[in-house]
């Protein structure tokens, strides 16, 4: 596997391979450094915590030295060096590039363009393919199986990737249904939906689903992605994630969110038995440590 763009890449032997071997190095207490003496570069061109930093401590586990930016000021972009001269440069000083940019397609676009491994770790409101690894590696350690659940994606599924990535994904495997929850300024774009060979159905109101749900993932509003600010003020605050919206959930339902929260899950919330979002937080490091493994061939 030489490039990851899209979840597509994936097939469903893809993820059951990425979850056996992500369990195996979750216990390792020494890492195999499969790619000592090579260098990972991050190009992050959009600000970023957790995905910046969990794929270079998983390159660092891995042997590997990293370079690379988490945003445009201090970098050529900022004077106005394009893109693809932006990644034939990093061809000449990493062995990878992890790229994560604000335009639908820029990672596509730099796998054209460079001679090493790119993988994408989100571009614009297109795709965030290893997030929906850490996503249904969580699943599968709550549930043991993906096939047969019921999902239940909530608030912003039109601008947000995970939601496009997630949905995709799902394609691999056999769920039993999928509820679509949001605001109708926030439904899932079409041509997302038209790919899709499962069955699902679109809700505005959570409460005549919620106590059907196995998986609720609640997103964040994703405000930087609105064209105009005054329409993201109407849906800001649509769905909040309580104690009351938990108490009609199933007892052995999981509450994920691929963080930043905002306000959409109250605190609260945290400390109940649902709340898997920090869990799945915390399996980031070592996915991205398969998928490396994954693209090195080892």
């Amino acid at each position: 596997m030489k490039d990851i763009i899209s979840v597509y890449d994936f097939s469903k032997s893809d993820f059951d391979e990425l979850f056996e071997l992500t369990d195996k190095l979750r216990n390792m207490p020494i890492f195999p450094k499969i790619l000592k003496e090579k260098t990972v570069a991050l190009a992050f061109f959009e600000p970023s915590t957790r995905t910046y930093l969990s794929f270079n401590k998983a390159a660092i586990n891995l042997g590997a030295s990293t370079i690379g930016f988490s945003g445009e000021e201090g970098t050529s972009i900022a004077k106005g060096e394009n893109l693809a001269d932006t990644i034939r440069m990093l061809n000449n000083y990493a062995d990878m590039i992890v790229i994560r940019h604000k335009f639908d397609g820029a990672a596509k676009f730099a796998s054209e363009i460079s001679e090493i491994p790119v993988i994408n770790a989100g571009d614009g409101k297109h795709e965030h393919p290893t997030q929906t690894v850490i996503d249904f590696y969580t699943i599968y350690r709550n549930f043991k199986n993906i096939d047969g659940l019921t999902f239940g994606l909530m608030g912003d599924l039109r601008y947000a990737r995970v939601v496009n990535s997630f949905l995709r994904a799902l394609t691999r495997f056999k769920p039993k249904k999928v509820y679509l929850i949001s605001p109708p300024q926030l439904s899932a774009r079409k041509e997302i939906l038209e790919e899709l060979n499962y069955p699902y159905r679109e809700v505005i109101d959570y409460n005549e689903v919620i106590e059907e749900i196995d998986v609720l993932y609640v997103t964040r509003i994703q405000k930087e992605r609105f064209p105009d600010e005054s329409e993201y003020e109407k849906v800001k605050e649509s769905y909040v994630v309580d104690m009351n919206l938990v108490s009609k959930m199933r007892k052995d339902a999981i509450i994920l969110h691929a963080l930043p929260r905002v306000n959409e899950i109250s605190r609260e919330v945290d400390k109940t038995p649902q709340a898997k979002y920090f869990e799945q937080a915390s399996y980031a490091v070592p996915v991205r440590m398969a998928i490396f493994h994954k693209i090195v061939g080892e």
